[in-house]
C-alpha cells in the first residue's frame, strides 16, 4: 500500500505550492525546476528553461510539469554535483528519463545523489522543439493535457516519447500522478515512494492517506506505447540493416555532433571524435582521393554514429534530444533506442532503474553468452 498526499489544487499549482513550502520552511535550500521566462518585448512567445532558485517568490513563473525538455536535467545535475555531493538539500523536478540519465551518470562517478529530493511524474511525453518554437503553445497545451487524462497518444511530441515504455519513474522520492488521472486539473496527487520523500511532506497542508495506485489505466497506456514503439522500430528497420542502409541513413549527417553534445550519456569532456585523431590532414585527403577518386566531406560521419552506439547503446535512456536537435532530421533517437533495446535485453538491464545495478560492461558473469560457444 502506497502513501498518498493530496493537495486541493490543480496538479501543477499544487506542486508549485509544495516547492514554495519546501523553501519557506527551510527544508531545502534550493529548487531546480522548469520556469517560464518572458520573451523579448516585440515577441508574444516565451521560453521555458531549467532554473535553480533559492527564494520561493522566484517560483512565481515555475511550470514544473510543462511538457518540454530544453535540456536533459540529468546532465545539469551532473554538472552541479560532479565534484562533490551537495552540502545542502535541494528539490528537483524531472521527467522519468531525466532521472534515469542522472542515475546512469552517478554510476559513472559523474554526480552524487546525496541531499537531493527527486520529484517526478507519470509522463505523457514532451513537445518537439520546432513545435514549441513555431506554434502557439497556449492553444496546444489544453489538448495535450486532455490526451494525458484520456490515455491518448498525442501528435507533436518527440517520436520516442510516444514509443516510451518507461513513463513511470523508477527512483523518484515523490511521483505526481498525471497519466490517466481525470482529476489532475482539480487536485495534485502525489505518491510518496521513500522515507526521504515522507520527511519533506511532513508539515505540508493537504490530505494524507494510504491507497494502492490503480495500475489498470497505466497498463492500457503501456499497451498503446508498446504498439507505437513497435511501429517506430518497423518504420526504421530498412534504414539500419546492412552497411549500405547505414551509409544512406547517416550519409546526410553534417558532422555537427549536436546529438552527442546533447546526450546525457555522452559525458566525456573531449570526445575522441572531436580530437586530432579524427581530423583529416591534407596528406590523408590526398591518399584517400588517390585510392577512391572521391571522398565525402566531412569524413567519418558513419564511424561517429557507430562509435556512439558502441559506447552508450546499453545506457541509452531514450530522451529523444538527439533527434530533436538534428538539423537534417536523422531519426537518431529511434535508431539508438532500437539498437539499445537489443543490447539491454542481452544483459537484462534497464538503464537508470537502480543506482546499485552495475553497468553491463563493468561486470562479468561466468555463464553469460554461453550460447555463443555452441
Amino acid at each position: 500500500m502506497s502513501k498518498v498526499f493530496k493537495i486541493n489544487k490543480p496538479a501543477e499549482e499544487g506542486l508549485v505550492g509544495f516547492l514554495k513550502h519546501l523553501l519557506d520552511s527551510g527544508k531545502v535550500k534550493g529548487v531546480m525546476t522548469l520556469v517560464k521566462n518572458d520573451a523579448p518585448v516585440d515577441s508574444a512567445k516565451y521560453s521555458v528553461n531549467y532554473s535553480l532558485v533559492t527564494k520561493s517568490e522566484a517560483l512565481g513563473n515555475a511550470v514544473p510539469l510543462y511538457p518540454l525538455m530544453p535540456a536533459n536535467a540529468g546532465s545539469l545535475l551532473s554538472d552541479l554535483t560532479i565534484k562533490q555531493p551537495l552540502k545542502e538539500p535541494i528539490a528537483v523536478v524531472l521527467k522519468p528519463c531525466e532521472i534515469r540519465a542522472f542515475v546512469e551518470l552517478v554510476k559513472r562517478e559523474q554526480g552524487h545523489l546525496d541531499n537531493m529530493l527527486l520529484i517526478s511524474s507519470s509522463c505523457g511525453g514532451v513537445y518537439q522543439f520546432d513545435v514549441f518554437v513555431n506554434e502557439d503553445m497556449d492553444k496546444k497545451l489544453p489538448d495535450y493535457w486532455k490526451a494525458v487524462k484520456n490515455l491518448d497518444l498525442y501528435d507533436s511530441l518527440r517520436p520516442t516519447c510516444n514509443g516510451c515504455i518507461h513513463f513511470e519513474p523508477y527512483t523518484a522520492d515523490i511521483t505526481v500522478d498525471l497519466v490517466g488521472n481525470k482529476n489532475l486539473d482539480k487536485e495534485c496527487t502525489m505518491y510518496i515512494n521513500t522515507e526521504n520523500g515522507q520527511k519533506y511532506i511532513d508539515g505540508m497542508e493537504g490530505k494524507s492517506s494510504e491507497a494502492a495506485l490503480d495500475k489498470k489505466p497505466l497498463k492500457e497506456f503501456l499497451e498503446k506505447r508498446e504498439r507505437e514503439r513497435n511501429q517506430l522500430f518497423s518504420d526504421i528497420s530498412d534504414q539500419i540493416v546492412g552497411l549500405d542502409n547505414l551509409i544512406n541513413t547517416f550519409g546526410r549527417c553534417l558532422g555537427c555532433h549536436g546529438c552527442g553534445n546533447t546526450c546525457p550519456i555522452c559525458y566525456c569532456i573531449l570526445c575522441d571524435f572531436e580530437s586530432k585523431n579524427h581530423e583529416f590532414s591534407p596528406s590523408t585527403y590526398e591518399t584517400e582521393l588517390s585510392k577512391r577518386g572521391g571522398i565525402r566531406v566531412p569524413p567519418n560521419t558513419l564511424l561517429y554514429h557507430l562509435g556512439r552506439l558502441t559506447h552508450m547503446s546499453y545506457s541509452c535512456i531514450g530522451c529523444g534530444l538527439c533527434s530533436d536537435v538534428c538539423p537534417v532530421d536523422i531519426p537518431v533517437s529511434t535508431i539508438f533506442v532500437r539498437v539499445g533495446e537489443n543490447a539491454q535485453k542481452l544483459f537484462d538491464y534497464v538503464p537508470g532503474r537502480d543506482v546499485d545495478e552495475k553497468i553491463p560492461l563493468t561486470k562479468f558473469e561466468k555463464d553469460e553468452f554461453a550460447e555463443v560457444e555452441e
